[in-house]
């Protein structure tokens, strides 16, 4: 019946732009935008992902390693590309020569990139990354000044910006926030102090975009980072009401049912006996699994769109299989298209939804969607 499994996730470039224009409205005129794409976009496509943002008008892009900006700059890719995850020994040449700008967070890694760009007679555009409070990768304040002498010791790295990371923007009014941003810009003065003039400062993420006090209007910074907003995931907590935006989901999961079977009342289903039918049931078999990124903690809550309708999963997740319960669906047939992530005839299943389920956060809901599963692209001729 079909020349291929139906399963595949379709990429809705539109939304994408749609999302990337409202979080230009939403900044100052004078900020610049990073567009996060890092872990092949969320999982939705590196490349096709990145032409689109680029035409767009992103000023930079963001990856977390090198390959990743190498698959950009293979894919002519030519705007500015930051490695946030810095370089790792011996890679500093393919960098350099591949003008890829650069996190920088210890001496060490400074040494080695000045040595490759000395090598090849170019300069290495860094931004240096101070640890402000996320305690994760960058310089703490107090050994700030070493650093910044072994830089005036580099002439062929160039400051191009100095940035850091919020651990919780998600949560709006935050004072850990206002704290690292505070102790933040006394770090910017600090390095212009020294004699350096970087061209971005930054400190926002998706959330911190969108949030009117830390969007750059009146943190003195001039570049965001946004990843998740793009890709129509909701920035802010769930625990805050009201910071709903009006972002379009970009990635939706659908497949077909590939067999219907009826099951009278006290029927077990899947693996373990997890689901035993109350009644007469009509169950649907789906091909679509764990293997796939349709998480296993799904079995017995997962919901899904047939015929316009909510159905739930029924029994264990499989590697390459899902079952559900239709017996309440008029007129489903095998065949019927099921959405298990996006919107399908007025119904729409969220990643925060699918997220909250499984005990988890909407950036894991999409990049846990397997490669095996095929990517259609909507709206990409326009971008080709």
């Amino acid at each position: 019946m079909y020349a291929h499994r139906p399963t595949h996730v379709e990429i809705d470039l539109t939304a994408l732009k749609h999302n990337y224009q409202l979080l230009c409205q939403r900044l100052p005129a004078a900020c610049s935008v990073l567009a996060v794409v890092k872990a092949d976009a969320y999982g939705h496509g590196a490349l096709p992902v990145a032409k689109v943002l680029q035409q767009e008008g992103a000023d930079l892009l963001g990856v977390a390693i090198a390959e990743e900006g190498l698959e950009l700059r293979q894919g002519s890719i030519d705007i500015p590309i930051l490695m946030m995850g810095g370089s790792f020994p011996g890679q500093e040449e393919i960098v350099v020569s591949n003008d890829l700008q650069v996190v920088v967070f210890d001496v060490e890694q400074l040494i080695h990139l000045e040595a490759a760009a000395a090598k090849l007679n170019k300069l290495c555009r860094c931004h240096l990354k101070v640890d402000t409070g996320m305690g994760r990768l960058g310089v703490l304040p107090v050994d700030l000044d070493d650093v910044l002498v072994t830089l005036r010791n580099c002439p062929h790295l160039c400051m191009e910006g100095v940035m850091s990371h919020f651990a919780v923007a998600d949560l709006p009014n935050h004072p850990y926030t206002l704290c690292q941003l505070e102790l933040f810009l006394e770090c910017v003065e600090r390095v212009r102090g020294a004699g350096f003039n970087p061209k971005y400062i930054h400190s926002a993420n998706s959330a911190a975009s969108f949030d009117v006090k830390l969007n750059q209007g009146e943190c003195g910074c001039n570049l965001v980072r946004s990843g998740i907003a793009l890709y129509g995931g909701q920035p802010f907590s769930d625990a805050e009401e009201g910071l709903s935006l009006p972002l379009q989901p970009v990635m939706s999961l659908r497949t077909v049912i590939a067999q219907l079977k009826q099951f009278p009342a006290g029927s077990s289903i899947s693996y373990g006996r997890r689901f035993v039918t109350s009644r007469p049931s009509l169950i649907a078999t789906i091909p679509v699994g764990y293997a796939d990124g349709y998480n296993r903690q799904l079995s017995n809550v997962g919901q899904a769109v047939v015929r316009g309708q909510r159905v739930t999963v029924a029994g264990a997740v499989c590697m390459d299989w899902t079952l559900l319960d239709v017996t309440d669906v008029a007129g489903v047939s095998c065949g019927d298209e099921v959405t298990l992530l996006g919107c399908a005839d007025g119904e729409c299943i969220l990643a925060e939804q699918w997220a909250q389920q499984v005990g988890t956060i909407s950036y894991e809901v999409f990049c846990q969607i397997s490669k095996r599963v095929p990517r259609h692209y909507l709206g990409a001729s326009q971008y080709d």
